[in-house]
């Protein structure tokens, strides 16, 4: 594992069509609720089975609600032979942090092309 990754660069990343594939390791119900738009889901609790789908990328950024979790997950997948060269990064403040200052796709709206454009919520102060 190479650290963390604040939002915002993840966010430049993504805006910059980076060559970044972006983990989120929450069950498959949280993450056809909402997500990072562009990111793939690998649950953590699949994690090990499916880790070879990840062999070859370059950059690897793990995402999960508050940070915590992806840190672990970005642990193991640095860990695998086949992401040896890659460069592997969890996200610091994770979904939460994410989704206040960005937002987050919703469902159906998560393939749009525009989702990436979506505005960040109101503050409600």
């Amino acid at each position: 594992m190479d650290g963390e990754i604040s939002t915002a660069e993840v966010r430049e990343l993504l805006e910059d069509d980076a060559d970044v594939r972006v983990v989120d390791i929450r069950d498959q119900h949280s993450f056809a609720h909402s997500r990072i738009p562009g990111s793939e889901n690998l649950p953590f609790q699949q994690l090990s089975a499916r880790i070879e789908e990840l062999e070859g990328a370059d950059h690897v950024v793990t995402v999960c609600p508050h940070g915590k979790a992806s840190v672990q997950a970005a642990q193991l997948i640095g860990s695998y032979e086949g992401t040896a060269d890659a460069r592997v990064e969890s996200m610091a403040g994770g979904l939460e942090e994410y989704g206040m200052r960005y937002g987050l796709a919703r469902g159906d709206d998560a393939e749009s092309e525009n989702a990436t454009d979506a505005e960040p919520p109101e503050s409600p102060f």
